[in-house]
């Protein structure tokens, strides 16, 4: 009887230190759940495009709550991002708590090349390199050309983009250039994206490399990683859908070979969902966060 009573004893005793303990914790706010480490992802607007249209500043306080470190824009036209002066959305975006990374924005040449105003071109150029720079963009991006038909129209682009780049550069910034898929056909037997590669110079021009394109041409992102090294200062992280869902791109290979790129920031997009953009969005910044192949910063 005395060694059950003094078991009994022990066992109360124990329940009451771990009862004090769970309100102990529950008083100060302490939870078992680890928080999720803090990594600089940064969000391509496109993907939450309608929602933008519909209320910017409270789409852009729902990204930055998500956790975005900052946001790349796809909305310049007239000297103005999303209808905001140049300021304005600076104001916005590092309002919220976010930076100001990068811009899509282009101006493509004549369907003719030989027609192209060339004037006109470079008219266009500067309002939008001055506009960029006001917005505080480290990253000017041309994010679509037409398809080239010929390999002269191919090397008009090459010698276009090498021109912006120096009218950037000249500005502070960096420019580059942002693939689909069609850049994975041959012309003459020269693969369009590989002639822009060996046909820019690295110091006026890197490329965004948009990894899921990459795949839908047949390709895979490590190969050009590899054959092209330090070249690509931007990837798009971007999936079927949500990030991680579809299985088809290897996004433990591309980040366990990142530094190969030359790859400081990684930018999400997410073009179609299963849910509405804002979920999805979210869905792939977990993604992201959770994967232990992704490290916190890529620009340190």
């Amino acid at each position: 009887m005395k060694k059950q009573s003094l078991l009994l004893i022990v066992v109360l005793f124990s329940g009451l230190v771990a009862l004090a303990g769970c309100n102990q914790q529950a008083k100060s706010g302490e939870s078992n759940e680890r928080p999720k480490q803090k990594k600089d992802l940064y969000l391509q607007l496109y993907s939450v495009r309608d929602d933008i249209k519909a209320d910017f500043p409270g789409t852009i306080a729902k990204v930055a709550e998500i956790g975005f470190t900052g946001v790349e824009a796809a909305g310049y036209a007239d000297g103005k991002f999303y209808g905001l002066t140049p300021e304005e959305f600076k104001k916005a975006i590092e309002g919220a708590g976010m930076q100001v990374l990068s811009s899509h924005v282009g101006r493509p040449l004549a369907e003719k090349i030989a027609d192209t105003n060339w004037e006109e071109i470079w008219q266009w150029w500067d309002t939008a390199i001055q506009a960029h720079k006001a917005a505080g963009m480290k990253y000017v991006i041309v994010p679509w050309i037409p398809a080239p038909k010929t390999l002269d129209d191919v090397k008009a682009y090459a010698d276009y983009f090498n021109q912006i780049g120096e009218k950037v550069n000249a500005a502070g910034m960096r420019f580059g250039y942002h693939n689909h898929n069609f850049e994975f056909q041959e012309i003459e037997g020269q693969p369009i994206y590989d002639y822009f590669l060996q046909n820019t110079d690295p110091k006026k021009v890197f490329f965004q490399m948009d990894v899921y394109w990459v795949n839908r041409g047949g390709k895979t992102p490590v190969e050009y990683f590899k054959k092209y090294p330090g070249r690509f200062e931007i990837l798009h992280i971007k999936d079927e859908k949500e990030l991680g869902q579809s299985g088809a791109v290897g996004f433990d290979a591309i980040f366990n070979h990142i530094a190969e790129a030359g790859t400081k920031y990684n930018v999400v997009e997410v073009e179609r969902y299963d849910y509405t953009p804002l979920e999805s969005v979210k869905m792939s910044y977990d993604y992201l966060i959770d994967s232990p192949f992704v490290k916190e910063s890529y620009s340190k």
